[in-house]
């Protein structure tokens, strides 16, 4: 399932909608064109079916990247739309809320079975309301996942061990301190709000909110007559195995739904159906915490003047994209049989949805990579908390081998990311300031940076409190969008606006990296010697910003 990326230029994305930009009325065929730019030729071999809603209309696109591969999807498939099904979890919430049978403010423990061992922190108990925020500090997964393999990680995780696993688990900080995105949490939440509604979790669904709302193909493990399962696939346009779960567990990330579901969910979302759920999904959008902005498991976003609720989800072969603009009543609905996280997701098609003046973006198309750059790569590489990698250069091509592993070949797109030709992961890399190379490595959800350990590293200077809190300062970016940077503790901390802290090494003079974001920060002096700017380097992107 998908999380929240820890990117800045995907924060500083939703910024940028300062430009004019008027809401204009969507038809089939300009949606169709606006797909197509973004999605004909890529290297992902993906294929999307794509709304908008509005009051009035509804424009819908089926789009392959490949026009061979049309028959893959249409209006009677189903796809995995992963995390965005804890919207609807929330909404379920909501309306137990609403009945008199809850509160956010009850204890996680007060809605499972008596004796369950829940952690607090020097007795802070983790309220509802933490668990809708991803504040809970519960880890990402259950300890006791038990997945015998991560092409379908959740298929022998049943209740008693997810319960189970509470047991195991620590927290270090007190709920609703810190933002951490858990799996773990809202699958206990899918549990618990079945259990407090007397019945399971895919009965409750369908009596509560797909009938009702007219999903008439959305379902978790049943699947209704005349639907067909897409087929996931992986970004290196290789098939790969759907995902499974226990049904009360299913609100984590167990929904399928076709693009029509989506779009009755959207309405229902946008107060455009009259159903008894209504009051409730609008009660989902309302601010629950500010750090970064959420409501009831929705994404509190700023476009331009207003709030637009957003949620993505993935599972090992699809992507999913909803959001909901309540003052323009425009909602997107965007799913892929493809799995595009770890590539930087639907966010782009998404967010010039949402507001054309966004950037849309453009296909990713294999490439060969610059000789000079193969040969800077090659060299032995050690992976933080993880294995050594090997990189090398053959005949124009990258090759990479993990220690103790096979050797893989690497594909290269116009993008700047390496791939693996025959599994799931991107190796994306960095060039220092001083002109050598580092990367990070995506697979399953998780970032890794790497370092050279071939060659000698420089010596990272040490830094005394004092010469760290010259570079404290508050570094605006963008309109509505800066970069905090303080010193703590000994250390030199940076925030964006709407998002947690993150610590920040000293690379060299002025120079420092973030490497599990693949984030340098150059600090820039003036003429008597004191910081005046910085340059944010990420992922290619450039920004730059101003002491104040």
């Amino acid at each position: 399932m998908n999380t929240p990326l820890a990117c800045l230029a995907a924060a500083v994305a939703a910024t940028f909608a300062v430009l004019p930009g008027a809401a204009h009325a969507m038809t089939d065929a300009r949606l169709a064109e606006v797909v197509r730019e973004r999605l004909l030729g890529d290297r992902t071999g993906a294929c999307m079916a794509v709304a908008v809603v509005e009051k009035d209309r509804v424009a819908r696109v089926y789009e392959c990247a490949n026009a061979r591969d049309a028959g893959r999807i249409g209006p009677d498939v189903a796809f995995e739309i992963g995390s965005v099904s804890k919207t609807m979890t929330a909404a379920l919430l909501a309306q137990l809320i609403e009945q008199g049978k809850g509160s956010l403010d009850d204890t996680l423990a007060a809605w499972l079975p008596e004796g369950t061992k829940v952690p607090d922190y020097q007795g802070q108990p983790i309220l509802l309301r933490h668990v809708v925020t991803h504040t809970s500090g519960l880890p990402a997964l259950p300890s006791r996942l038990g997945a015998k393999s991560m092409d379908n990680p959740y298929a022998n995780l049943d209740e008693a061990a997810l319960l189970a696993s509470l047991g195991d688990a620590k927290l270090v900080a007190a709920p609703g301190a810190k933002f951490e995105y858990s799996n773990f949490a809202s699958m206990l939440l899918s549990y618990a709000v079945a259990r407090r509604a007397g019945t399971d979790f895919e009965s409750l669904a369908r009596r509560e909110l797909f009938v009702p709302l007219g999903m008439d193909h959305a379902y978790i493990n049943q699947r209704p007559a005349g639907v067909r399962a897409a087929t996931g696939h992986t970004p290196n346009a290789q098939a790969t195995s759907a995902w499974d779960f226990t049904t009360n567990l299913a609100g984590v990330g167990g929904v399928r739904a076709t693009l029509d579901d989506m779009v009755r969910y959207a309405q229902g979302g946008l107060g455009m159906i009259d159903v008894p759920i209504a009051a409730s999904l609008e009660a989902t959008h309302a601010a629950v915490s500010g750090q970064p902005p959420m409501g009831m498991n929705w994404m509190r976003v700023p476009v331009k003047d207003r709030t637009v609720l957003m949620h993505e989800g993935g599972t090992g072969g699809f992507s999913a994209f909803v959001s909901l603009d309540p003052q323009r009543q425009r909602g997107v609905v965007i799913l892929s049989d493809t799995a595009w996280h770890s590539i930087g997701s639907l966010g782009s098609l998404g967010m010039h949805l949402v507001d054309d003046s966004l950037p849309l973006g453009k296909p990713r198309r294999a490439v060969a990579a610059d000789a000079a750059l193969l040969q800077a790569l090659a060299g032995e590489y050690q992976l933080q908390g993880a294995m050594k990698m090997t990189l090398r250069e053959r005949d124009g091509r990258l090759f990479i081998q993990a220690e103790g592993q096979g050797e893989y070949e690497m594909g290269h797109d116009d993008a700047g990311d390496f791939y693996p030709l025959a599994l799931d992961a991107v190796l994306r890399p960095q060039r220092k300031s001083d002109g050598s190379y580092a990367f990070t490595w995506t697979q399953m959800g998780a970032v890794i940076p790497a370092v050279r350990i071939d060659r000698a590293a420089a010596q990272a200077p040490v830094l005394s409190p004092a010469q760290l809190s010259a570079y404290a300062g508050d570094y605006p970016l963008a309109p509505g969008f800066s970069l905090a940077v303080r010193e703590h503790g000994g250390a030199l901390q940076a925030q964006a606006t709407g998002q947690g802290a993150f610590p920040l090494a000293a690379a060299s003079t002025d120079t420092f990296e973030a490497p599990a974001f693949g984030i340098e920060i150059r600090f820039h002096r003036d003429g008597a010697g004191k910081v005046q700017s910085l340059e944010l380097h990420q992922g290619g992107q450039v920004l730059r910003g101003t002491r104040q």
